[in-house]
């Protein structure tokens, strides 16, 4: 890679999305034959000890504890946000405005308005901009995808989501952002359910334009966090209001005319990753399960489910890594989502998921929020 141009790379934040981002971004390059080398040139976090520690363990040259200094440096053409959804318009608008390309983690804003602000930033941009939705690029994921361009499935009647975990099952963890309203905007519904909605939305090609939904906290109030990284925790002997969903549920129908049903929880005990999708056609059904990542289960006309293993040369993604048989894992979408969104920088294409795809998603949720605070009333998504 050394006759390519470099890009640098400014990430903010470096918790469990930057270690996964991080590994991405030293891993895609010895894989991909790629039009432009990404440099990681700096790591933004509030704390310099900390900062620096992460740093050095993830490979990143230099630090800031100021993201708006980051922002600011010659070095850093590109703009990684790994951080809680309520620094992402703020960060991204002012990365935009600054000439930097951004990617974004999902979902794309706490709020609809929030969203809307960093798509109208995007439009007026000259850098490009991409939400971080890695279950695009499961090989399996991406291949349903094209079976269903491919016409294999037919009409698709049915689609059903769900994102089943079981991380907060326990009532005595402790209450960290991702239960906290003011910092994550919603719950499941947004940490997991932005997920489904976008898989959904990607493989079938229709967007959602309705939902009736209903949401529970099961747990109202948890110990107060002193420490956290990752998705652990400890807790104190205080205790604070859990302020978000721990359950959501709808059904929706979607803009060919399929009806849909969607279900994101971290209360399912014994489910710890299971991001399913299943979609019926009037040819064929496709079948999903992130905890079997390298499988795709077809269908075809009226016949028994095929196991399909997705890690032939030929699978979306999947040439550029191991022989036949030697699966992926969930470190590696991330891999393929950086290279796609090089691959566009370098060639002045537009990025997909786009931010505009990210507000789609933003009015789903929202929906979805209404539609449970008025007794379950159906309610149409915002265009």
């Amino acid at each position: 890679m050394s006759d390519r141009t470099t890009i640098g790379v400014g990430m903010v934040g470096y918790a469990f999305m930057g270690r996964v981002h991080s590994q991405a971004w030293r891993s895609v390059g010895a894989f991909f034959d790629l039009p432009v080398a990404p440099r990681m040139a700096v790591l933004s976090g509030r704390s310099k000890e900390r900062t620096e520690a992460a740093a050095a363990q993830l490979g990143w040259a230099d630090i800031e504890t100021d993201w708006r200094e980051l922002v600011k440096r010659d070095d850093v053409q590109i703009v990684d946000i790994c951080t809680p959804g309520d620094s992402h318009a703020e960060i991204a608008i002012a990365a935009l405005q600054a000439g930097k390309h951004v990617i974004c983690e999902k979902p794309l804003a706490n709020t609809v308005a929030e969203a809307e602000a960093m798509v109208a930033a995007a439009a007026a941009a000259t850098g490009k901009s991409m939400v971080a939705f890695n279950y695009r690029r499961v090989p399996a994921i991406a291949l349903a995808r094209r079976y269903v361009e491919e016409g294999r499935v037919g009409e698709i009647r049915h689609v059903r989501a769900q994102y089943l975990q079981d991380w907060i099952v326990d009532p005595e963890f402790p209450l960290v952002w991702r239960l906290q309203k003011d910092k994550a905007g919603s719950g499941a519904l947004g940490d997991i359910g932005a997920h489904i909605v976008d898989a959904a939305q990607f493989v079938t090609g229709q967007n959602v334009v309705g939902v009736s939904a209903l949401t529970e906290t099961f747990i109202k109030e948890r110990p107060l966090a002193t420490e956290s990284a990752g998705l652990g925790a400890t807790g104190s002997s205080a205790r604070g209001e859990v302020t978000v969903d721990d359950a959501a549920l709808f059904i929706g129908r979607m803009s060919g005319g399929a009806v849909a049903s969607f279900e994101a929880t971290r209360f399912a005990n014994g489910r710890k990753n299971a991001m399913r999708i299943e979609i019926n056609g009037s040819l064929g059904s496709l079948a999903f399960d992130f905890e079997a990542m390298n499988e795709l289960w077809f269908s075809a006309n009226g016949g028994g489910f095929e196991r399909i293993l997705v890690t032939e040369p030929d699978h979306p993604y999947v040439g550029a890594w191991w022989p036949p048989g030697h699966g992926l894992g969930y470190e590696h979408t991330f891999t393929h989502e950086i290279k796609d969104f090089l691959e566009a920088v370098a060639t002045g294409a537009d990025p997909s998921p786009s931010f505009a795809d990210g507000l789609r998603v933003q009015r789903v949720l929202e929906a979805v929020e209404r539609s449970a605070a008025d007794g379950s009333r159906y309610t149409n998504v915002e265009d």
